[in-house]
């Protein structure tokens, strides 16, 4: 039996939460969604990568700089 839909869809806000390795979104009909997974070995690996060594510190903690100057660029006049 074949079906066949007419769709007229309009979005006018999308908001996406999160997206994991097996999130699938979908708009309108589909026949069948079929799950896909494919592993490829890129690198030509052919064993397990060593063990990491551990710390003898601890990481550092990365403060980006602030955006806003602490003096104005230009001197401030009413007019």
């Amino acid at each position: 039996m074949n079906l066949f839909v007419s769709q007229n869809i309009v979005i006018h806000r999308l908001e996406v939460g999160g997206v994991t390795n097996s999130s699938v979104f979908q708009i309108g009909s589909a026949g069948i969604i079929k799950p896909l997974s494919n592993l490829y070995n890129t690198g030509g690996y052919t064993e397990a990568a060593p063990e990491a060594a551990p710390l003898d510190t601890p990481p550092q903690v990365f403060t980006p700089p602030t955006l806003i100057p602490a003096t104005p660029f230009a001197p401030l006049a009413t007019p």
